[in-house]
């Protein structure tokens, strides 16, 4: 074979691969496509606004379709289409299927199974509570988690570093830390009267024992060798504390941190279920005294995008305060 024939032979191998990639990167179009055109041709069952569900699924198109060109131009953008596609594949013929056992053939029971274009219809009709629900368990949350986390890495370097503060905490921590902070809310009831500072109390609880362990073994895990080089060049008490002991120890102060962030969303949820006037919690609480299983699915789905978005900012904290372990640590 010849430079010329190997080179033609290499160039069409490379465009049928780029011709496969790009086919398995527009894979998610196909699959939402079919889901759009399922609840545009085939008949309704069940009175509901269409036109927000079907908004939804020409966006996502939309997204996907601009997603495809502009990834070429990003290498790592378009290995995550790449990646990501199987998944919006799937993704898009359960909507499909699911429209059609719902609000096409009206096969499962209401109001326990509302269909998909129900769902995102009481999305835009209650739009203003929802959001407001959100804000109220954002704030709660974010007021929880930072106490609740500041408390517990100051305990847990205390008890890591001071024998003392092991000895009569550590054990403490071990007893409390299994306990649900749930189980703790008619104790906190009696203790904080008001619903918003017995549920900020209760995440702070949630948060800080998971967090405190973590920070207390990744403190005494801390090899004795650093300290050791820290005490040959000088380094005092505090130099050790928080230029050896704390950055030696952030590894475990962050599997501390991301064990709380789930723990956290479940008390939250739980505490605003009781006594609150606002949030998540209180809306699926409200909803389901109406027996109106469609905005109990709606604050559902707004809760696992809104707690989605805290995770990856828990994650790109760490990955920015733990930069120095990439390619050390798989």
């Amino acid at each position: 074979m010849s430079i010329v024939d190997r080179n033609l032979a290499l160039s069409r191998s490379r465009s049928s691969l780029h011709l496969s990639k790009g086919l398995r990167a527009g894979l998610p179009i196909l699959s939402f496509g079919i889901a759009l055109l399922v609840n545009v041709l085939l008949p309704s069952r069940q009175d509901v606004e269409l036109l927000p569900y079907r908004i939804l699924l020409l966006a996502f198109l939309v997204f996907f379709a601009i997603r495809i060109p502009l990834g070429r131009l990003n290498a790592k953008g378009y290995q995550k289409a790449l990646h990501d596609s199987p998944f919006y594949l799937v993704l898009g013929f359960v909507l499909a299927i699911w429209d059609v056992l719902t609000t096409k053939l009206d096969l499962l029971p209401l109001p326990f199974v509302p269909g998909l274009a129900q769902i995102v219809s009481v999305m835009v009709d209650d739009a203003d509570t929802l959001l407001l629900s959100t804000a109220y368990s954002l704030r709660l949350l974010v007021i929880g988690f930072l106490i609740g986390s500041f408390i517990g890495i100051v305990l847990g370097v205390l008890i890591g570093w001071y024998r003392k503060w092991s000895y009569w905490m550590f054990p403490v921590l071990k007893v409390m830390g299994v306990i649900p902070a749930t189980a703790l809310i008619p104790i906190v009831m009696i203790l904080v009267p008001s619903s918003f500072y017995a549920a900020v109390l209760l995440i702070v609880i949630a948060v800080c024992f998971p967090v405190a362990f973590m920070t207390s073994v990744g403190i005494a895990n801390v090899q004795n060798t650093y300290f050791e080089a820290a005490r040959t060049l000088g380094a005092d008490e505090r130099f050790l504390i928080f230029r050896v002991a704390i950055p030696g120890a952030m590894p475990s102060i962050f599997t501390g941190i991301y064990t709380a962030t789930g723990i956290s969303f479940a008390t939250l949820v739980v505490s605003e279920m009781i006594g609150a006037r606002a949030g998540l919690g209180w809306y699926i609480n409200w909803a389901k005294g109406w027996s109106d299983y469609a905005k109990v699915y709606a604050s559902i789905i707004i809760m696992a995008v809104t707690f989605s978005i805290v995770m990856a900012i828990v994650f790109r904290v760490r990955d920015r305060v733990l930069r120095w372990q990439k390619g050390l640590v798989k």
